[in-house]
């Protein structure tokens, strides 16, 4: 079901001008914006980093990789493939396109608080209906067989509103999956200029699945193997740099492809252990599917 952020209300309907009050969300670079105030801003974020990453991720160690292990994950844990699912903070696509890989017949939905990136994901994913929105006020109800956020949760306060909204999205038997940053000592600059609000402890993500109405399913760490590069890049890295540099070395934008090579055989070493069925217990990454039971109601 559609859900009127207006009137609240939930309705059916061919478009989004809301039966009971009228209400009809307006435009931002050809795509329906739910938060058109958000949409306006950028919390320092610099829109030509989208085209950058658009550019980078489909070469990317880290983001092929996880692309590769949440594929993994989606095919093993995920039963029943989704009619509909919906992504949580987009960006530009790339993870968007991945979800498609692994269920071509799925109806796609992705959002994003910036309409930057949105261009990008359009010609990533063509089928895909595009909008923006913020995450604290979702637009439906009862609607996903799987809604999914990657690495978009860290970057959002109050993170236990958007695990409520996340339930009320999601159909009773459907899944939520996320990935985030883990462990709160590899907190560094490279955080502060990603915009991070914090980074997660298992323990703490999933007792904030569970008091949303989760179940959890499966969760492991990723990132592992390279865990004891992560720790000393954060302790050796220099002070100062550009804006851009920042929020490349926030990225993993700036290494070589000599090193991006090795990072990716190391990570596909990583992947084949998780597919065979280890979890790892610590890590750079966290992945966790959780469902919403049955017998769950949004009433």
């Amino acid at each position: 079901m559609k859900f009127c952020l207006e009137c609240q209300r939930s309705f059916s309907a061919p478009d989004w001008r809301c039966p009971h009050c009228g209400h009809m969300p307006t435009e931002r670079n050809g795509f329906l914006t739910f938060a058109p105030a958000l949409a306006a801003q950028n919390d320092g974020f610099n829109p030509k980093f989208f085209q950058l990453m658009a550019e980078v991720e489909p070469a990317n160690f880290w983001f092929v990789s996880r692309n590769r292990i949440l594929g993994d994950a989606l095919r093993k844990h995920i039963a029943v493939p989704p009619a509909k699912v919906l992504e949580i903070g987009c960006g530009t696509g790339f993870v968007l396109s991945g979800v498609r890989a692994v269920f071509p017949q799925a109806s796609l939905s992705a959002s994003d608080i910036y309409t930057e990136g949105l261009g990008y994901a359009a010609r990533r994913v063509p089928d895909a209906f595009l909008f923006q929105m913020d995450a604290l006020h979702i637009p439906y109800r009862d609607e996903f067989d799987l809604v999914g956020a990657f690495d978009v949760l860290e970057h959002i306060e109050d993170d236990g509103a958007v695990l409520d909204q996340l339930w009320q999205a999601c159909k009773a038997g459907g899944n939520v999956v996320l990935t985030v940053p883990q462990h709160r000592w590899l907190w560094s600059r490279m955080d502060d200029f990603a915009h991070h609000k914090r980074r997660y402890t298992r323990d703490e993500l999933v007792q904030k699945l569970e008091r949303a109405g989760f179940r959890i399913e499966y969760a492991t760490s990723f990132i592992s193997l390279l865990l004891p590069l992560m720790l000393a890049t954060r302790l050796l890295r220099k002070p100062g740099g550009t804006e851009m540099e920042d929020q490349m070395d926030a990225a993993g934008l700036n290494i070589g492809k000599v090193t991006n090579a090795l990072l990716s055989m190391v990570m596909a070493v990583e992947r084949g252990l998780i597919r065979i069925g280890l979890r790892m217990p610590m890590g750079g990454s966290l992945l966790v599917i959780a469902r919403k039971p049955v017998a769950a109601s949004n009433d």
